[in-house]
C-alpha cells in the first residue's frame, strides 16, 4: 500500500521505511530534514498547509496514500523546552491527523510512549509486570502530550468512525549498534529503573507497525510495545526486590523476561518481538 511515514530521518522512522519497503510497501518519507531525493519530501509538520498539502500529492512522489505511520516529534523530554515540546507535538499530532481524515485516508499507526505508564517510576507502577490496563500516569510535560495525544486520537474516531487510529507506546528504541552498553548497565540497577530495564529493537517497532497497518480493526486501540527481554543480565526477582521491594507481583516474572508486558499486542495483533540485544552482544 502507498505509505507516508512522518519523522523518517528519526532512529525509528529510518528503519521503519527501510523495513516497509522490504515488505514490497510504496514509502513516502516526510520530515522537517532529511535529504532530497525519491521518495522523502520535507515537510514541517507544524504547518498545516504543508502537511495536508505534502500528504495529498507533491509532484510525483506519490499518487494519493492508503495509510500514514506518524512518527514525527521532538522524541523524548529535555531535548527542548518543555513549552517547546508542548506546542510542536501536540500540534504536529493534530496537524497530521487532522489532514489524513480530510484526506479519507482511513489507516493511521502513531507513536505513543512508554513514558504515558509513569514514567520514570520515581512513583512505583501499580503492579509489575506493567501492562495497560491501568490509567495513563504522565509524569512529564513530553509524556502528558503524548496522553493528550492518544486522547484527541480517541475523540477523532468516534467522530469518524470508519477510521483506525492505533497508539504504540513504544518503550526505549534501540538499534544493535546500541547493545555494546548493555552489560555495563548490571553495576548499577537503578541506572535503568526508570522504565523496568526494558527497550525495543527498531526493526520489531518496524514490524508490528507494519502489522498494525494490515488488521487493526477501524477504532482507537493503544499497545505497549517492548522487547521480550530486559537490558540486564541480573534476574528479575532480584532487580524488583532491590528497586520495587513494595509493589505488588502480577503474573510471572521470568528470569530475564520484559516487565512490559505485550500480551495485548501478540493477542490482538498477532505480533511478538523477534530480536533481543542478547543476540547481538
Amino acid at each position: 500500500m502507498p505509505i507516508a511515514v512522518t519523522g523518517a530521518s528519526g532512529k525509528l522512522g529510518t528503519v521503519v521505511v527501510r523495513e516497509l519497503r522490504a515488505s514490497g510497501h510504496e514509502v513516502v518519507g516526510m520530515d522537517v530534514v532529511g535529504a532530497r531525493g525519491a521518495g522523502f519530501v520535507q515537510v514541517d509538520f507544524t504547518d498545516y498547509g504543508q502537511t495536508v498539502d505534502a500528504l495529498q500529492a507533491v509532484n510525483d512522489q506519490h499518487d494519493g496514500l492508503d495509510a500514514v505511520v506518524h512518527l514525527a516529534a521532538i522524541p523524548a523530554p529535555g531535548i527542548r523546552s518543555d513549552v517547546a515540546t508542548f506546542h510542536n507535538n501536540i500540534a504536529v499530532t493534530f496537524n497530521v491527523m487532522w489532514a489524513a481524515i480530510r484526506l479519507g485516508i482511513t489507516r493511521i499507526v502513531t507513536a505513543s510512549s512508554e513514558t504515558v505508564q509513569g514514567l520514570p517510576f520515581d512513583v512505583p507502577p501499580p503492579y509489575i509486570p506493567v501492562d495497560e490496563a491501568y490509567a495513563a500516569r504522565p509524569e512529564s510535560v513530553y509524556s502528558l502530550v503524548k496522553h493528550l495525544e492518544e486522547t484527541m486520537e480517541k475523540e477523532l474516531v468516534r467522530w469518524h468512525p470508519e477510521v483506525s487510529v492505533t497508539a504504540l507506546r513504544f518503550s526505549n528504541v534501540m538499534i544493535p549498534a546500541d547493545y555494546a552498553e548493555f552489560p555495563s548497565f548490571d553495576a548499577d540497577a537503578t541506572q535503568r529503573k526508570w522504565n523496568l530495564w526494558s527497550y525495543i529493537d527498531a526493526r520489531d517497532g518496524a514490524a508490528v507497525i507494519a502489522r498494525a497497518l494490515e488488521v487493526a480493526p477501524a477504532g482507537f486501540d493503544h499497545f505497549l510495545i517492548a522487547a521480550g527481554d530486559t537490558v540486564m543480565s541480573r534476574p528479575n526477582a532480584e532487580l524488583v526486590a532491590d528497586v520495587f521491594p513494595d509493589v505488588e507481583i502480577r503474573g510471572e516474572l521470568g528470569v530475564n523476561d520484559s516487565l512490559f508486558s505485550t500480551a495485548k499486542a501478540q493477542r490482538l495483533l498477532g505480533w511478538s518481538p523477534q530480536h533481543s540485544w542478547r543476540d547481538e552482544v
